[in-house]
């Protein structure tokens, strides 16, 4: 099975390098995956109809954290074909994993965790499951993907990077021409506030953003129903 690679960096070694963080109480041996958190679980009676209807092999995640979307795709797609799965994700966290924000994180480890659970879902699986790194933000890997002439490319993008709208946004725009038509575009916490003493900031909500876009798209786009914790489309014409 091949090693994946990020542009310009061995993915290998990377992984040599955080499985060397003495705060994680893991190694590169353990075989059960390391997650802090489910938030993912409950949208996989969703998903996978989808991936079985749709089939795609090739995939664009932004967003990984700990990787268990990514694992869960490696799992269900692996299993049957090859597959390829791009992964961008700074790596830094958005405004509520900073210290006393409301989701707080240390990043380095959340990262550590994601090439530790890759590694097991990879090793778990049938067929080759190709993890291409885009480390960064999404703002600049994005166009880099799009510079790399695969306009069209993906079966399937998932968005679940920065909370903030305009980030979001950008992330529906350019992700959508980066897939495919017929292709299926999911956005993750669609219905997701941050906690503020001040109350809810519309602008760091993705909501805002994902209405917007789908209301601009609405000729190119065909809504799946599903329940709201995440919405669902289908590029329906470019």
């Amino acid at each position: 099975m091949e090693v994946a690679k990020e542009t310009g960096k061995d993915y290998g070694d990377d992984i040599a390098r955080v499985a060397q963080i003495k705060s994680i109480k893991m190694t590169t041996m353990e075989t059960n995956y390391v997650f802090t958190n489910s938030w993912f679980d409950r949208h996989k009676a969703v998903w996978s109809p989808l991936l079985i209807e749709l089939g795609p092999a090739r995939v664009l995640e932004v967003g990984s954290y700990e990787g268990n979307s990514t694992t869960y795709l490696i799992e269900t797609l692996a299993s049957h074909r090859n597959v390829e799965i791009h992964c961008i994700d700074s790596w830094e966290g958005g405004i509520e994993h900073k210290a006393g924000g409301s989701a707080e994180a240390d990043m380095t480890e959340v990262e550590a965790r994601f090439h530790h659970n890759v590694m097991v879902a990879q090793g778990g699986v049938s067929h080759e499951a190709r993890i291409i790194l885009h480390k960064g933000f999404s703002n600049t890997q994005l166009p880099k993907l799009l510079a790399e002439g695969k306009q069209g490319y993906f079966d399937f993008i998932y968005i679940d990077g920065s909370h903030q709208a305009p980030d979001v946004l950008l992330d529906a725009v350019l992700g959508f021409e980066l897939l495919r038509t017929q292709g299926i575009l999911v956005f993750d916490d669609y219905l997701w506030q941050e906690p503020l003493s001040s109350g809810v900031d519309p602008i760091r909500c993705p909501k805002m953003a994902i209405d917007a876009f789908t209301n601009i798209y609405c000729r190119k786009l065909k809504l799946i129903s599903a329940p709201l914790g995440q919405l669902y489309m289908q590029k329906i014409s470019q």
